[in-house]
């Protein structure tokens, strides 16, 4: 019997879940989405923005990257081919690295480097890396974001960079749904009781809700800075209804929320 509901739901759970979850998902989530994402493009969000028009990392020739929650490294990919850098690309799940395996098995580029990863524990060296982010990935699928904070902060040189976008979390107070009925609150934006869903009881998926003063503290508790706090606005280009995002409910109310955090030099 399948069941979504909001209720507690720990980390091994958590991961267990979204890892088999997206696995799953690899192939469709590609068919569905591609043509939105590209196979070598830094899409932010939904809305459709990019880092070659925000620059938000400020990646420079040289520098050393990892991305984590990283799908099939559309990101990376882009990186790797627009500045001279070391890119790594990972996620948790084998089944999104093999759908990026597959982009670039038809592409003459040379192949990334990926690495299955769990974002709350990177098998990184301290101070190792000059960028890491995020797009939408880790965050909103962990029991525990400060931990990512944390490894972010734990692996960046002095004078670093994490960037990560995610859902706004004032989304979490309206329905998924991208018309009207999108459009009118129906929980407290307060509770953060994650979203779970089950199958014959067993966890299959999970997301987790902060709000920003949440993300905000772990920031700070990680030992970053927050630079910029980016509510990317709907761009009148695109007309894409992607779940509950849209371009009715892109006018009124944020979809997306990108921190932007620095490692004191």
């Amino acid at each position: 019997m399948s069941e979504a509901a909001r209720r507690p739901v720990g980390d091994a759970e958590t991961r267990a879940a979204n890892r088999s979850w997206w696995d799953g998902e690899a192939e469709d989530y590609y068919a569905e989405h591609g043509g939105f994402l590209g196979d070598s493009s830094f899409v932010w969000g939904p809305e459709g923005w990019t880092e070659d028009e925000l620059d938000l990392l400020e990646v420079r020739d040289g520098m050393t990257v990892l991305e984590i929650g990283a799908g099939a490294a559309q990101c990376s990919r882009w990186l790797a081919r627009h500045r001279d850098v070391r890119v790594v690309a990972s996620d948790l799940s084998m089944g999104m690295l093999r759908r990026g395996r597959a982009i670039d098995a038809g592409s003459p580029a040379a192949p990334l480097p990926l690495l299955q990863v769990d974002g709350t524990v990177l098998p990184f060296a301290d101070g190792s890396l000059d960028r890491v982010f995020t797009a939408y990935g880790v965050i909103p699928f962990v029991a525990d974001s400060g931990a990512v904070l944390a490894e972010a902060a734990r692996v960046l040189r002095p004078g670093g960079r994490f960037v990560f976008s995610t859902s706004h979390p004032v989304r979490w107070a309206f329905l998924d749904d991208p018309g009207q009925r999108g459009l009118t609150a129906q929980t407290s934006y307060f509770d953060r009781t994650p979203y779970v869903e089950s199958e014959a009881g067993v966890v299959t998926y999970a997301e987790h809700h902060r709000t920003i003063g949440d993300l905000v503290r772990q920031v700070h508790a990680a030992g970053l800075v927050l630079v910029d706090l980016v509510e990317p606005q709907w761009p009148e280009r695109n007309e894409t209804t992607w779940g509950g995002w849209s371009p009715l409910r892109g006018a009124l109310l944020p979809g997306t929320a990108i921190l932007v955090c620095d490692r004191p030099a």
